[in-house]
């Protein structure tokens, strides 16, 4: 009986670590349709979107399942409940990557800013090294390298706050960039609040590893738009 167990968690944790790689490279795809101006692209992430949210309905019902018919001990059952919760954070993470994708269709053809777009790139870039660091530190169980994420999501914010000033300013000196600026700070949100979602995770991954509740981001809320 413990042996099923053992197999059914190691394949619960594989099809999380799956849908962790499939949420970054939503990401990935996702801004690189805003910085391209690729329409395609963000179709197709939109249109992926379905796979996510199966991953996660799936995932919580083998969790569910497990639970219910093994009875794992405690350190298995931190395991289950660390599936349970993170796979809701990612699963929100890809709704955030459809919001840029939606971005990206709705001011094609408006004024774009290279150095904005620059800047939103690098935030992409960070949030997308935070997301590998922290499923790196799951399969790992490392909490240093929790401290790393923990670390670049304070710069994250910072960026996203810069960026921000930044489109305002624009904004209020040239009425033109009013459309195409919005959507800047609307992406801008969205990677910041992913980066939020990704500390989430890693709050699952600290309590797997100490059975304790450690909130980082105590005042994070899941509403879509602007700070």
């Amino acid at each position: 009986m413990r042996g099923i167990f053992n197999d059914e968690l190691k394949r619960l944790l594989g099809k999380f670590t799956e849908m962790g790689i499939n949420v970054s490279e939503q990401i990935y795809r996702a801004t690189k349709s805003f910085i391209d101006h690729d329409r395609d692209m963000a179709q197709g992430v939109i249109d992926f979107d379905n796979n996510i949210n199966e991953e996660e309905v799936n995932l919580e019902d083998q969790a569910l399942n497990l639970m219910a018919l093994q009875q794992p001990v405690a350190s298995d059952f931190r395991q289950v409940i660390v599936v349970l919760k993170a796979s809701s954070e990612l699963e929100r993470i890809g709704d955030h990557a459809v919001g840029i994708a939606k971005e990206t269709i709705r001011i094609k053809g408006h004024n774009r800013d290279s150095q904005i777009e620059s800047e939103i790139a690098e935030m992409t870039n960070a949030v997308r090294t935070m997301l590998d660091i922290t499923m790196d530190a799951y399969v790992k169980k490392d909490g240093k390298l929790a401290d790393e994420v923990i670390k670049a999501n304070n710069q994250i914010d910072a960026n996203y706050k810069k960026i921000r000033k930044e489109v305002l300013s624009n904004m209020k000196t040239d009425p033109k960039s009013v459309t195409g600026g919005t959507g800047y700070l609307m992406v801008a949100n969205y990677i910041e609040r992913i980066g939020d979602h990704i500390t989430n995770v890693v709050e699952w991954i600290l309590y797997n590893q100490t059975g304790k509740i450690t909130e980082i981001n105590a005042d994070v809320t899941d509403v879509d738009g602007l700070n």
